[in-house]
């Protein structure tokens, strides 16, 4: 698996093929549609990630080698996408590696604080600092 930030150039460089955000919208939609399903009982109000408009679902399953994995799902198509690229960038990595990553300038790089609505960009914010939080209680 690539580094953190080999992951973030790598989506980085898919974003830039992609000429506006109507297309990286539907590249991000498509993101989404890759995500494994998470069963009715990972749908529960444990994993429910708070701050977020839609229905938003966190698993995160601490790895015997400090690797965390993280598996998510939504109801909303664009929230769904935007779950894929954060487990691109987070699943599988030690709490360290995740909570020294600068997601925000992660997302200017990606282009996605002036894409997305506000209601977005706070939900995002929440899926953030609960992976951010579920790290450092593995860390």
């Amino acid at each position: 698996m690539a580094d953190i930030d080999s992951a973030l150039a790598e989506l980085a460089d898919e974003f830039e093929l992609l000429g506006d955000w109507e297309e990286r919208y539907r590249y991000v939609i498509d993101l989404g549609k890759d995500l494994a399903p998470l069963s009715e009982a990972e749908r529960s109000d444990t994993n429910k990630v708070r701050g977020c408009s839609s229905q938003v679902w966190l698993v995160t399953e601490p790895g015997t080698d400090g690797a965390i994995g993280f598996r998510g799902d939504s109801d909303a198509h664009i929230v769904r996408g935007l779950i894929a690229i954060l487990l691109r960038l987070y699943a599988g990595r030690s709490a360290p590696e995740i909570l020294g990553f600068d997601i925000k300038a992660a997302f200017a790089k990606l282009g996605l604080n002036e894409a997305l609505s506000s209601q977005r960009s706070n939900g995002l914010a929440s899926m953030v600092a609960r992976i951010r939080r579920d790290a450092e209680a593995a860390g």
